[in-house]
């Protein structure tokens, strides 16, 4: 096999991790022809034998469509582990610690929760299970570029929000926001994302290659940064995993 389809959905995020597996793919002088749309079109691409090797798959739950042994793709490493939460500026409303604390405090936490729309039904879940509505709670729910707008200007000005993201995301990159514990447990759980690779393609794929996929681990803080260097610092995807396999996008 000289030439690999590359399959990922079609966020910012999903590429950039994309961009960097790629690095490791053109070490072992292969080509790569890319593939991305919709969840329905990427599943009809995987379906078709379309899509050599994804990238990646949010399992066991959020995208446990594309776990479908039918599709003809097995699970493959695990490049890191995306998890849902409430996050708060750092440095603001130091006796908020917990979901639960919210509505206990003086005040000075901002009542309207404004909720990206990908993530509105697990912020009504946080809500309603730590009854935030009895305690003056709203949720402004916003398309996903709006709500992350505002929380970068929230983050940037210290603001005492509410800001629901998964983990990774490129508004992480920094350290500026710190987690808000969910003693309930209500949110989602921890998930893997994991690669995707064609039965029939593992067989033509080098074994060497195979393995170091299988333990290409890139964790919060690189994909955070990746996603945040392709949004923020105008670079392309290549660029970004470029940047991060010489060791310049994350400081030393």
């Amino acid at each position: 096999m000289t030439t690999v389809t590359l399959g990922h959905p079609e966020t910012i995020l999903h590429a950039a991790a994309a961009a960097a597996v790629v690095r490791v793919l053109e070490a072992y002088d292969l080509d790569v022809e890319y593939v991305t749309g919709s969840r329905d079109e990427l599943t009809a691409a995987m379906k078709a034998g379309e899509i050599d090797l994804f990238v990646s798959a949010w399992l066991p739950d959020v995208d446990a469509v594309w776990a479908d042994p039918s599709l003809g793709m097995d699970p493959l490493g695990e490049l890191y582990k995306p998890v849902f939460g409430w996050f708060m500026p750092e440095g603001c409303a130091p006796g908020v610690a917990s979901i639960a604390d919210l509505g206990l405090d003086d005040g000075v936490v901002n009542r309207n929760i404004v909720a990206a729309e990908s993530v509105l039904e697990r912020v009504r879940l946080g809500v309603g299970s730590y009854g935030l509505t009895e305690r003056g709670f709203t949720i402004d729910a916003r398309p996903d570029e709006d709500a992350w707008q505002y929380a970068a200007k929230a983050i940037e000005t210290g603001e005492a929000a509410v800001l629901p993201l998964w983990q990774p995301h490129f508004l992480h990159h920094g350290g500026r926001l710190r987690p808000l514990e969910d003693p309930r447990n209500v949110l989602a759980g921890e998930q893997a994302a994991r690669m995707l690779v064609r039965r029939e393609a593992r067989a033509e794929l080098d074994s060497d290659l195979l393995d170091e996929l299988d333990e290409l681990m890139l964790g919060h803080k690189v994909v955070s940064a990746l996603e945040y260097a392709v949004r923020c610092d105008g670079m392309t995807g290549d660029e970004a995993a470029e940047a991060w396999q010489r060791g310049k996008l994350l400081p030393r």
